[in-house]
């Protein structure tokens, strides 16, 4: 029962991350392999903050998100000079360098060694330090972000967000600050990674740089893609495949080592079969 409610805050995470990015990239087409430095930066926030200062876990979760929003204005504004495939190329420079930044901190990141000791988190006396308490905290923040989410989609501003995937130069055309939506969206989707880290810093009790690659940021747009883009429901569903298919992959006879080394092959081959067959994913709206 212990392993499947870790399996339920893991899944919960990368959901949460999922709507994030599919904010960005479902709806606007920018495609940004950024996502794990936000992540990364929300976690080390918690980390820091929790183990240094001793705030309280909301608080630091507030700090991060304030933080990164600030990191992803700037890096925003830098790749809004950007265009098409140049766009991608300079996220996963981004992310590049903040992971090189969280490797090569010193004292105050630790570098490779990471950072232990993060407490689970605890309001008005109440701790949130079994798994089964936690799961429901974080269940609690993806409903959150998933109706925050919904509630963007179906606004005026998620309106303008799907007509600059469609046709950018038409909008400016009648006006619209495209670079603005941009932005704004960037940082929302940003911010709200910047939970999941929080979370996941929270919630693993350690963190350190290797969780927070490209490769993890490739692994986000795995989940939108196989759930489908512009769908908040396919990048809960593409979180759920995704992150239960290694435990999957053992339940079939895979031996541990086996079924890890093999996820990425996995993934590939899933992505291959749905552009060919589904290429607007499980329930997404716009093909690839």
């Amino acid at each position: 029962m212990e392993y499947l409610i870790h399996l339920g805050v893991l899944v919960s995470i990368y959901a949460i991350l999922a709507l994030s990015l599919n904010l960005v990239m479902g709806y606007t087409g920018i495609i940004s392999l950024t996502h794990a430095a936000f992540f990364g930066f929300g976690a080390y926030t918690t980390a820091i903050l929790s183990t240094r200062t001793n705030l309280n876990f909301f608080v630091t979760v507030l700090v991060g998100m304030l933080l990164t929003s600030v990191l992803s204005l700037l890096i925003g504004r830098v790749l809004s000079k950007f265009r098409g495939d140049f766009v991608a190329l300079g996220s996963v420079a981004f992310n590049v360098i903040v992971w090189s930044i969280l490797i090569n901190g010193g004292d105050f990141t630790r570098g490779p060694l990471g950072i232990p000791g993060i407490p689970r988190p605890e309001i008005f006396g109440f701790s949130f330090s079994s798994n089964s308490s936690f799961l429901i905290l974080a269940i609690a923040c993806l409903l959150l972000v998933f109706f925050a989410a919904r509630f963007i989609e179906r606004s005026s501003f998620g309106r303008v967000l799907k007509a600059i995937r469609e046709d950018e130069e038409a909008l400016q055309v009648f006006g619209y600050r495209v670079v603005h939506y941009k932005l704004a969206v960037f940082v929302i989707g940003a911010c709200m990674a910047a939970v999941a880290g929080s979370l996941y810093a929270s919630y693993i009790t350690f963190v350190d740089p290797s969780t927070f690659t490209v490769t993890e940021s490739i692994f986000m747009i795995s989940i939108i893609i196989l759930g489908g883009l512009a769908s908040n429901k396919g990048a809960v569903i593409g979180a759920v495949v995704l992150t239960l298919l290694p435990e999957a992959l053992r339940f079939v006879g895979f031996p541990a080592d086996i079924a890890a080394q093999t996820r990425q092959a996995v993934y590939g081959l899933m992505l291959i079969l749905l552009m060919l067959y589904r290429p607007q994913g499980f329930v997404g709206e716009y093909k690839l």
